[in-house]
């Protein structure tokens, strides 16, 4: 294992005037955010239509939850993965004052991730239905322990993400790492409060015939303090099929993988088996065609 400081993570500035879609602002978004998720399969976005503010009011909240009793949390749990229940009806409204800061950041959040998934269907030429899905969002709060003094720690293992796509919101706590090459780590610093990261999932991966990367990442834990951060997951409904377009197989690009269903893929990337399985090689062995398929063949 190797950190390496000198490979620059992408930072991509969302100014509200380029963010009207068809300008020539918004295509050269388009350009960079490809970009970005092709070779990191992430980036940081800076984007401050979310407030301050409400960060921080979202992370005192989050504080607070912390700290309410472990049986009364255990009411807000579901057997389906980066799931519990509806946060902002069953917990923030029973056990703190009302108020809309949990909804804000999560339809905010939404929003971001909505806006950079058209961003990528608009950078390969593609119509806006080629990732037409009924999903919802998943909102999942977390927080990582500091280690013994003078120890550094694995606080979240190495993975891909399973939705379709991720948005972190850190405290500026360090600790997320990215596996640039096999092998090579680079540590995410100097975050601005604006500043968010899209992860590629596994199944925007498939969907885009492994052209993007859905990206190794981790947390790993040092310091006196401990570190929070809010994640919102784009988490397909049950029956939805993850489907390749046809625009994006071709002879030099022949298809990677078979129309699946995500729910069958989601409960298999966290079932008994998979455990034995590095993350990254489970879209594979669920979905891969060997041989790939390219469109001549397909025409036949």
């Amino acid at each position: 294992m190797t950190l390496d400081a000198k490979i620059e993570f992408p930072v991509i500035e969302f100014r509200s005037s380029d963010l009207e879609r068809g300008t020539n602002g918004w295509y050269l978004l388009c350009k960079k955010v490809r970009e970005a998720c092709e070779i990191f399969g992430c980036f940081e976005v800076v984007y401050d239509t979310i407030s301050t503010k409400v960060r921080e009011e979202m992370f005192r909240l989050m504080k607070e939850l912390v700290e309410v009793p472990v049986e009364r949390k255990q009411k807000n749990t579901s057997p389906l993965p980066y799931h519990g229940r509806k946060l902002t009806k069953h917990v923030h409204y029973l056990i703190f004052c009302p108020g809309d800061t949990i909804h804000t950041m999560g339809t905010q959040l939404e929003v971001l991730n909505k806006l950079i998934l058209l961003m990528i269907i608009d950078s390969y030429g593609l119509a806006e239905d080629s990732l037409k899905i009924n999903y919802t969002t998943s909102m999942r709060m977390m927080k990582y322990m500091t280690p013994p003094p003078g120890e550094y720690e694995i606080g979240l293992f190495a993975h891909t993400d399973k939705p379709v796509s991720t948005i972190i919101c850190e405290d500026q706590i360090l600790g997320l790492e990215i596996e640039v090459n096999d092998g090579q780590w680079i540590k995410l610093t100097n975050l601005s409060p604006s500043s968010f990261v899209f992860m590629v999932g596994d199944p925007l991966k498939a969907w885009s015939n492994g052209r993007l990367k859905s990206t190794n990442h981790r947390v790993m834990m040092s310091g006196d303090k401990d570190r929070f951060s809010i994640a919102a997951f784009i988490m397909p409904n049950e029956g939805t099929i993850i489907k390749t377009p046809k625009e994006l197989i071709d002879e030099e690009h022949p298809q990677l993988f078979k129309d699946f269903d995500f729910m069958k893929f989601f409960f298999f990337a966290f079932s008994n088996p998979a455990r034995h399985i590095d993350s990254g090689q489970l879209l594979y062995d669920f979905a891969a065609l060997s041989p790939p398929v390219s469109n001549a063949h397909m025409d036949k």
